[in-house]
Parts: structure tokens; sequence; C-alpha cells
């Protein structure tokens, strides 16, 4: 008898133990910092010939309160490093930008999209806040 009781309050304990760190878990949770959701996506061509204009479009977003949003495509290639090649107006909500191009000769082109947070539509020091995946361009 003695056994029994003990037993059940050892399980009783390690219960209430559990339910007390869930608890203090989700107490945790509840009061660390909110991360604001956004992204870019971006699309392109995966091949082009030379000569032929290549269109790359982007959008993207981000609900974090109090920035305007910029978005700019920047493009990399034939040896040079990432530079912007075209970037759309500020924004209050989503922003898109479409770039055209072509190239003279063959190879790999990359293309990315930034977006921007900025705090007034002449903001020095823009925010970078998210960055596409980088698509490339295959030009035969």
């Amino acid at each position: 008898m003695t056994r029994t009781k003990k037993t059940g309050f050892k399980a009783r304990g390690g219960r209430v133990a559990v339910i007390g760190a869930l608890g203090l878990a989700s107490v945790a949770l509840a009061a660390g910092p909110a991360f604001a959701k956004g992204g870019v996506d971006i699309t392109a061509p995966r091949t082009a010939h030379v000569g032929e204009t290549i269109t790359v479009k982007a959008h993207g977003g981000d609900d974090s309160a109090g920035y305007l949003h910029q978005l700019c495509l920047e493009e990399k290639g034939f040896g040079q490093g990432w530079h912007q090649e075209n970037c759309s107006a500020v924004v209050e909500g989503d922003a898109q930008v479409t770039a055209q191009g072509t190239s003279a000769r063959r190879g790999n082109l990359e293309f990315r999209a930034v977006l921007y947070g900025l705090t007034g539509p002449h903001d020095q020091k823009p925010e970078r806040l998210h960055a596409s995946d980088v698509v490339t361009v295959q030009v035969r």
C-alpha cells in the first residue's frame, strides 16, 4: 500500500512539473518580440538568346509599421559585381518593379530583388528588409 501511494505521488509530481514547464514556455513565447512578415519574389526567364529582350519582374512587401518601401532590381554578370538595374517608386504598401534589357553576348546573368525600408521619401540611409533568391538567366 505504501508503494502505491509513493508511486502515485511521484507520477502526479512529474505531471505537475511538466504542466508548469509548458505554462512557463507559453508565457515566454507570448512575451517575446514580434517579427514583421514580408518577402520578395522575382521572376525571370531561364534562357534568352543574344539580342533578345529579357524582362525581369519583382514584387515585395513587409508589414513593418512606420516604413515606406522601395524595391530595387540588381544584376551581376560577365565578371562584374552586383549593381542596381532599376528601382521602384517609394510606396507605402507592396512595391513592384520591372526591368527590361538585352544582352550583347553569351553567358550567365544573375538577378536579385532587394526591398528597402525608408523613414521618409528622401531617406539617405534606407534599411535593407528582405532580398529575393538569385535567379540566373542563361544567354545563348
